[in-house]
């Protein structure tokens, strides 16, 4: 896709964005049950179901995916869009990039060992290697640009309200 095209699609987005903010306020939302055994969430995705489980530093035995990976998959997905569009917008041509995001947790918050131990992945590091023509000074405007306009990487950055709401199943007992 090339800017102009680019511009064109999403001018009038813009436009309506800047006529009434409200409907800017775009839902997002994931679904999942515990359809499946063991200490383990099925989440539905695009590709399909994806059971998620402990990891093993916190007893899984590693044949369920792992959520912090998942967390990290979300963030490469954003980021290479992210990624793209602002090449896009900014004229580079980006030929291919790998993608490789990391990140670490300790295993004694989530486990309660040591209550002073923050619970969730710390230390995340997108590594993008390029191959393009952009300059040095192009390619460190397109990082900023892409940590900017990241809307996974903006919420890690400046964590949202995060509430988890028991409530009851449809046949109106407590769930």
């Amino acid at each position: 896709m090339k800017a102009t095209q680019l511009r064109a699609l999403q001018e009038p987005l813009k436009q309506k964005y800047r006529d009434d903010p409200t409907m800017a306020v775009t839902p997002i939302g994931a679904r999942g049950d515990l359809r499946d055994k063991g200490i383990t969430a099925t989440v539905d995705g695009w590709a399909g179901p994806v059971r998620a489980g402990l990891h093993p530093a916190t007893g899984g035995d590693g044949s369920d995916a792992c959520s912090g990976d998942m967390l990290l998959q979300a963030l490469l997905a954003c980021t290479g869009g992210t990624l793209r569009s602002v090449a896009t917008a900014m004229g580079l041509e980006i030929r291919s990039a790998v993608l490789r995001a990391e990140g670490c947790f300790d295993a004694r918050g989530t486990l309660g060992v040591d209550r002073t131990v923050p619970v969730g992945v710390t230390d995340i590091v997108v590594t993008a290697v390029l191959d393009t023509d952009a300059s040095e000074q192009e390619l460190a405007r397109l990082a900023k640009s892409v940590e900017r306009y990241c809307v996974v990487g903006q919420s890690l950055q400046q964590p949202p309200r995060f509430v988890v709401r028991p409530n009851f199943t449809p046949d109106g007992s407590r769930g």
